[in-house]
């Protein structure tokens, strides 16, 4: 007498299985059947396309496990596609570009492989920051889009706002008692890209609500990047609190990178307006102010001629790269 054992499927249906060695010939499944099977594994992409990989392997005499190797290669591939689109559309950038569309020959201080090391897994595994600084138009939110959908592709989720856009709605959400539930946008994802520090004009509770989001993301070594036209000292003015500026900048670069971006504007270099516009001192001769002709270097000017970033003498450094 043959033994008969009864087994339980994860969808809870019981099958009853033969111990026997012999292989059915067909298991008599109709379309209706296949698709039921296939929608309830979520295989839709499989669904699709089973029909016509199944024609083409009797056509060529595939193996079984050709035939399966094809399917699932394929699955993965569709389903990987699908994460990505999803995850850029959730990223809310303002526009898409990648690291192979940025014109590095712009650039006379920074270097391709600079930025090559905030493409790899690295970046976001060891919780690197990175502060991108220079005048309007030198790209600095193309490459902060471009290494947060590289983030994306790595595997990783990325959102990209403004500084003004981040500062209002956790105002707001201070304001009406919600703000630890509004932190979580801003906390969660791997990669934050906070665009436009000290562009616009902020609330006198900006560095309030900027230094909650970035002292949760340092301590769980989160990575954000920031883009910005101010120098480094110009923060604390920005966000009305310099203790505070300073104290999220230092979070910010205990493992990030201040690099510069120099060069034309990408958006008005058709125009040549570097030639088109006086210099400074012909400005100055235009406005009415005096300016010496030889105009003698102090401490502050010296010390800081490599770094254009800091403008003004600051009352303490932090690491700052030019590339």
């Amino acid at each position: 007498m043959k033994k008969r054992t009864r087994t339980c499927d994860s969808f809870g249906a019981s099958a009853t299985a033969k111990t026997t060695d012999s292989t059915p010939k067909s298991l008599e499944l109709s379309e209706g059947q296949l698709e039921a099977h296939f929608r309830r594994l979520n295989l839709a992409h499989t669904r699709r396309i089973y029909k016509d990989v199944a024609s083409r392997a009797e056509k060529e005499n595939w193996s079984y496990r050709d035939f399966l190797a094809l399917l699932l290669a394929e699955e993965v591939a569709r389903r990987k596609q699908t994460r990505l689109q999803r995850c850029t559309r959730s990223a809310h950038f303002p526009f898409f570009k990648t690291i192979d569309e940025f014109d590095f020959t712009l650039q006379s201080t920074l270097r391709e492989s600079v930025i090559g090391s905030y493409l790899s897994l690295d970046f976001v595994t060891e919780g690197r920051s990175l502060i991108l600084h220079g005048k309007t138009g030198r790209g600095k939110t193309h490459l902060a889009v471009a290494i947060g959908y590289r983030a994306i592709q790595n595997g990783f989720e990325t959102l990209f706002t403004t500084a003004a856009e981040l500062i209002e709605d956790l105002s707001n959400a201070g304001k009406k008692g919600h703000l630890q539930e509004s932190l979580a946008t801003y906390t969660h994802p791997h990669v934050l890209v906070i665009d436009e520090v000290g562009y616009l004009t902020y609330g006198p509770d900006a560095a309030n609500v900027l230094f909650h989001v970035v002292n949760d993301r340092h301590l769980r070594k989160r990575p954000m990047i920031f883009t910005t036209n101010k120098s480094l000292t110009e923060w604390g003015k920005v966000l009305h609190d310099e203790d505070m500026a300073a104290a999220i900048l230092d979070r910010v670069l205990e493992r990030g990178r201040f690099i510069h971006l120099d060069g034309p504007s990408g958006r008005t270099r058709h125009l040549n307006l570097e030639e088109i516009l006086p210099t400074s001192k012909e400005r100055a001769r235009i406005s009415g102010i005096t300016v010496p002709e030889f105009p003698e270097p102090t401490a502050c000017k010296v010390a800081h001629h490599s770094n254009p970033a800091f403008g003004a003498c600051p009352t303490r450094s932090w690491r700052t790269d030019l590339g």
